[in-house]
């Protein structure tokens, strides 16, 4: 097996034409990162999807975001204990890699650039039907064009560039979102002046059918609807191997998830349906945060939303680039992807991945417009239990790698996953039921996107086995070696180093 990707420093390597550049660089500043754990955890699906999760919970949708939410906090202390061992911009893969191994290392980080990629063309359609209801001279297609030939532009000059952009986009997110909490909550509360709230109030959580207007079993449908709008919050310990101080980044990424959870999700969800019953048509029609923002009477409260909804499409564009293209290097850099996507410009910018990642979304872009009902529709269905698969690899790669980091360098576990291993087994066991259950729902296309998914899931692993087979392996002697020490109850062998890698 092939070390993981380390951090390198500009001109360490030869970056000369045709030959890999110096790799990647320390270009993300400490606020940068910070912006980029906090944004992360709020994606657009937040504010567009929580309207359908509240007509089929009501109340108890706070329930639904809480249940997902506690299992987003559990498997990012799981990935925050490895990476901040062992900092590399492939993340869960990497770490699937050295601790399953190369089959693993390869399927999840297929999938995961397989996610990001069709999330592309997805959020690009999403911001062009917004601009274009703005600038109406301008067709979809087009608006669609612009925004990700923009976004891949900054992500092409530099790491900073892309920093930077969505230290904007996410603050503007942050703000907006922090904004609506107080004056939201202010308005429950009854301590708002100049506001008309007369049907805001606690007692629209027990009202209206009650808490669980549709019964306990809504909240398990309520996570189905729920649970991919939390994905993203692993871009930041992806992101920590372009940082200066990488391990301290993860560190406090993953100590910040709780109450960055508490507060932007459940937070806010809980200011929705306080500020309306749940069951108010407003909400369907126009949108959970739009009805809570015209219940007080804020004038152009649509317009104000749209403009949110569109930072947060772009800063899910720019991250969903990032991504992609760093997991499509680190694919590069342990032979699971051509060479060429680890060849990094003299401004440490993995080139090749970026535009092999973007050219992929604008196929899917294409196919959106052109066969939305076929093509289009499998892309997003086959990618999109992917965040599950992701998360149940964590749990499995931790279980793992605490033994390995413990046994050769145990100073490296400056973060630790709670009552090691019944938690992790307890959160695999849990997302497993989740997609049990998700294969009983037909009404909302659980089933089916649980079925395609692992379709795919299943034709990219064949593919490893295959790779693995023809090629003889990444393992080699190093794999024997492991195989012999892991019989003897030795740490295996090259766990040293690639454990102080980070």
């Amino acid at each position: 097996m092939t070390s993981q990707p380390t951090l390198t420093k500009a001109g360490n390597g030869p970056g000369g034409p045709g030959e890999p550049g110096p790799g990647l660089q320390a270009g993300l500043k400490n606020r940068h990162l910070s912006m980029i754990a906090i944004g992360g955890v709020i994606g657009a699906g937040l504010f567009v999807g929580s309207s359908s999760g509240i007509a089929t919970a009501g109340p108890g949708i706070l329930l639904s975001y809480a249940l997902v939410g506690t299992l987003v906090v559990l498997v990012m202390r799981m990935l925050g204990e490895m990476s901040a061992a062992n900092p590399t911009s492939g993340s869960f893969s990497a770490h699937a890699d050295r601790a399953l191994g190369p089959w693993a290392g390869f399927t999840i980080g297929w999938l995961y650039w397989f996610f990001w990629v069709v999330v592309l063309a997805v959020e690009a359609t999403a911001g062009a039907v917004i601009l274009e209801g703005w600038i109406p001279a301008v067709p979809q297609w087009a608006w669609a064009l612009i925004v990700m030939v923009v976004l891949t532009a900054t992500n092409l000059v530099s790491v900073g560039s892309y920093g930077e952009f969505e230290f904007w986009f996410a603050g503007i997110k942050v703000v907006a979102i922090a904004a609506f909490i107080v004056i939201g909550g202010l308005a429950v509360f009854g301590v708002l002046p100049g506001v008309d709230s007369e049907q805001a109030g606690l007692s629209n959580l027990t009202e209206h059918g009650g808490f669980l207007p549709h019964g306990p079993g809504a909240i398990l449908t309520g996570v189905l609807l729920v649970v991919f709008s939390f994905m993203g919050s692993e871009i930041a310990t992806l992101a920590a191997g372009e940082s200066e101080n990488p391990q301290q980044a993860v560190t406090k990424a993953t100590n910040s998830i709780i109450w960055r959870v508490a507060v932007f999700y459940l937070g806010s969800i809980f200011v929705v349906v306080s500020l309306l019953p749940w069951d108010s048509k407003s909400i369907t029609e126009n949108g959970s945060y739009v009805a809570a923002l015209d219940s007080l009477g804020i004038p152009h409260a649509g317009q104000i939303m749209n403009f949110i909804v569109l930072t947060s499409v772009l800063s899910c564009l720019n991250s969903g680039l990032y991504t992609a293209s760093r997991m499509a290097f680190s694919l590069g850099e342990r032979g699971d992807a051509p060479k060429s996507f680890a060849r990094t410009t003299s401004r440490g910018v993995p080139r090749t991945a970026i535009i092999a990642s973007v050219v992929f979304g604008f196929v899917a872009v294409f196919f959106n417009y052109k066969f939305p009902d076929s093509v289009f529709l499998f892309l997003v269905n086959s990618s999109g239990a992917v965040a599950l698969f992701v998360w149940l690899v964590i749990c499995f790669s931790q279980l793992r790698m605490r033994r390995i980091i413990k046994a050769e360098a145990p100073e490296k576990l400056v973060v630790k996953m709670w009552l090691y291993p019944y938690l992790t087994w307890a959160t695999a066991a849990l997302i497993v039921f989740v997609l049990g259950y998700m294969l009983t729902d037909t009404e909302h296309d659980g089933r089916k996107t649980v079925l395609l998914s692992l379709l795919v899931a299943v034709v990219v692993l064949a593919v490893a086995f295959v790779k693995e087979k023809v090629g003889g392996g990444r393992r080699g002697a190093d794999g024997a070696a492991r195989d012999r020490d892991e019989a003897s109850g030795d740490a295996p062998s090259g766990v040293s180093d690639e454990v102080s890698a980070g």
